[in-house]
């Protein structure tokens, strides 16, 4: 079974996470130093998020282009923003994939750790299983 019920769950959540990173100077000085963007394609169910320095898209709206692309499913974004799940081991097993870089992803997750410490709350207000 799903964590999420709809794909407009799914965006809830994870737009108020990424609204969180982009209140954080650490993260966005990262992203404009290395002129990065950030596509995430989540599936099951779907969910398109869009990243940069200066702004947020989610949805269908969130533009493709983006100097890393990340696929994965819903769930696993889950388990990855809880903790349960390790980048590296997701990237290994397949359960991420990556076009770009993969050292400049795994170079992000440091400065993703205001998001890892809001995440738990985050998923429960939003009635997930934490």
């Amino acid at each position: 079974m799903a964590v999420f019920e709809s794909s407009a769950a799914a965006e809830e959540v994870f737009g108020r996470l990424f609204g969180i990173l982009l209140e954080d100077e650490a993260f966005t000085s990262q992203l404009r130093a290395h002129d990065l963007s950030i596509r995430l394609t989540q599936t099951g169910p779907d969910c398109n998020i869009h990243v940069s320095a200066d702004k947020l898209v989610v949805g269908q709206d969130a533009p493709e282009d983006a100097t890393i692309k990340i696929k994965m499913s819903s769930d696993t974004a889950h388990s990855l923003w809880l903790g349960k799940l390790m980048m590296p081991t997701a990237i290994a097993t397949g359960k991420v994939r990556i076009r770009g870089k993969v050292s400049r992803v795994l170079e992000l997750v440091p400065i993703l750790r205001p998001a890892f410490d809001e995440y738990p709350e985050i998923a429960a207000k939003a009635g997930l299983p934490v």
